[in-house]
């Protein structure tokens, strides 16, 4: 159940980084999580509470630079770098052992504590409440942010509302497939989607039962061999996301190649 719910919150999340082209932000979460999880083992508390402490602040922080973050690139990179060497630093304090490491770096659905299951599961039905109330000026604001603007959506306080769900959901995304894999059930489903479709509520929900398939086939797929779940599910992702590209490229052959938070409503992305 928590890995479902994880797949279904990451998944929809996942479509907004991707059309807000915050796809490294969102990389660059996953590693201060890492801190926030090698922290609270150090401190011997939930990992789950532990990440998403991290995560959250520096969501929030990048959530307030509102339209600057984009070209800012240098600067979450430097925050990914710190984020890393610092979780290195806890993990050197809390244990010799290399097993601590490989489980938050790529992830450990089958060993999830039963706290974790419980914060999950309370976490992740927050987050689908919380994007459903914001889910129109959100799109708006995603596909043409000038235009929202200007007819009076509250750009900086959408960007901020949003980067605080997506801190919670790479913290959650991480316990399923790790820090390194995190693109996996984040990016990897909804840019699959757009590949498929150009309606923004077509691509949702192709994009849940992307994520949603790849966690269960990733499952299945482990319990039959003894290769770790989060490598089957980084996998079928990548299968997935280059078929996606191929049949996309056969749909739509004249598609034009720019990103999606570019195009305009009517021109190439229909709210329906």
């Amino acid at each position: 159940m928590a890995g479902t719910l994880i797949a279904i919150i990451s998944a929809i999340v996942g479509y907004f980084v991707v059309l807000r082209a915050q796809a490294f932000a969102a990389h660059a979460l996953s590693h201060v999580g890492f801190a926030g999880a090698t922290l609270a083992a150090l401190l011997g508390i939930s990992g789950l509470l532990g990440m998403s402490g991290f995560t959250v602040a520096a969501a929030l922080g990048m959530g307030a630079l509102g339209k600057r973050i984009h070209g800012r690139d240098v600067e979450i990179g430097m925050i990914l770098s710190f984020a890393l060497g610092l979780g290195v630093l806890f993990l050197r304090l809390y244990t010799n052992s290399s097993s601590e490491t490989v489980s938050v770096l790529f992830g450990s659905i089958l060993s999830v504590t039963r706290t974790d299951i419980i914060l999950t599961v309370i976490f992740g039905i927050a987050t689908l409440i919380a994007l459903a109330a914001i889910f129109r000026p959100l799109l708006f604001s995603s596909i043409d942010p000038e235009v929202a603007e200007a007819r009076g959506v509250p750009i900086k306080a959408i960007s901020i509302i949003f980067m605080f769900l997506l801190g919670i959901t790479v913290a959650e995304a991480i316990q399923v497939v790790g820090v390194l894999l995190v693109f996996a059930l984040i990016v990897a489903p909804a840019a699959a989607a757009q590949h498929l479709t150009r309606k923004p509520f077509s691509a949702i929900a192709i994009s849940v039962a992307l994520g949603v398939a790849f966690t269960w086939g990733g499952l299945l797929l482990a319990l039959i061999t003894s290769w770790p779940v989060s490598f089957y599910i980084a996998a079928l992702a990548a299968v997935t996301y280059f078929l996606a590209i191929r049949f996309g490229h056969l749909v739509y052959p004249h598609r034009r190649t720019e990103h999606t938070h570019h195009v305009h409503p009517g021109k190439g992305v229909k709210i329906v």
